[in-house]
């Protein structure tokens, strides 16, 4: 079988699926799970035939689970699935992976704290996938959580912190995370929490790797992904803004060379609104501002005044 994190929106219940297809299970004791931490435990599918849909042949209630935080939440995270090949059979299958699943501890910490230690023991992140059915990601994400600091650790399972403080956590290096606790433990200061502490852990701004001119294999700062999001940060905030601003630099000279009267870089965080301004050509003697935003977007506006 092959794991794979699949959309919600190319997921189908099967005929096949001992749940049945018509009636809407019983979500109870499901929901409030998949409302804090997602899906954990892999849905078995199978292509039905059409290219990039799957159907859904063992994990009904996770996946009306899913279509109800979707709703709730705008959306879900693509979902953890084990995708059989034709001519598999099902049951053997889900019974494989019910049982690797069930020698999982069912605490979420522990869990974490435990694949750490089969790392710490040589075992690969390939490996533990396989034994307990997880993709890679998962695999990864878990790790991640296991390698904070314990006393965060601590407080994220007496539910003194929630999950997106933690995930973003997992970005910090050990010294951001014990400034981060000593705010915690300071009457006169406020530990920053959720999207707030991504900025702080970045320097004010969370810079994503997308947005850099330059290229980012030749960087040789250091580069932070994401585990739980979909992007990559920059840990040094300074290192890319000298790297951002000559890459703007030769674009502006580019500009230059090529007939533009002047190129005006304005100041960081500036809105360059081009309603405010009437256009005027290169030939005419136009003008090309550049807008740059503190999460390091930059733009380039051409021909104007």
């Amino acid at each position: 079988m092959e794991l794979r994190h699949i959309e919600l929106s190319q997921l189908s219940v099967s005929s096949a699926n001992m749940r049945g297809v018509t009636k809407k299970p019983d979500l109870t004791n499901i929901l409030p799970s998949v409302r804090a931490r997602g899906i954990l435990v892999p849905l078995i599918v199978r292509p039905n035939g059409v290219e990039g849909a799957y159907e859904i042949v063992a994990g009904k209630r996770r996946y009306h689970a899913a279509l109800t935080v979707a709703e709730e939440q705008d959306g879900i995270d693509p979902l953890p699935c084990a995708v059989m090949e034709a001519g598999d059979d099902a049951a053997a299958l889900e019974a494989s992976l019910i049982e690797n699943i069930a020698r999982l501890d069912s605490d979420e910490i522990n869990r974490c704290e435990s694949f750490t230690r089969l790392v710490r023991e040589g075992r690969k992140v390939e490996e533990i996938g396989l034994t307990f059915g997880l993709t890679e990601l998962q695999v990864k994400r878990t790790l991640a959580i296991g390698n904070l600091l314990p006393r965060i650790r601590t407080m994220y399972r007496a539910d003194k912190i929630d999950a997106v403080t933690m995930r973003h956590l997992t970005l910090a290096t050990k010294t951001q995370q014990r400034e981060w606790l000593a705010l915690v433990d300071c009457p006169e200061k406020h530990a920053p929490t959720g999207s707030i502490l991504k900025a702080w852990l970045f320097g004010g701004s969370a810079i994503a790797a997308k947005v850099a001119m330059f290229d980012v294999a030749d960087y040789t700062g250091e580069i932070v992904s994401d585990l739980f999001g979909e992007d990559s940060y920059f840990a040094d905030a300074d290192r890319f803004w000298t790297a951002q601003m000559a890459e703007v630099e030769k674009q502006a000279s580019f500009y230059r060379d090529t007939g533009w009267t002047d190129v005006v870089v304005m100041e960081r965080g500036a809105y360059f609104n081009g309603w405010e301004h009437e256009r005027c050509p290169k030939k005419k003697g136009g003008k090309v501002f550049v807008s740059v935003s503190h999460r390091g977007e930059v733009t380039f506006h051409e021909g104007y005044p």
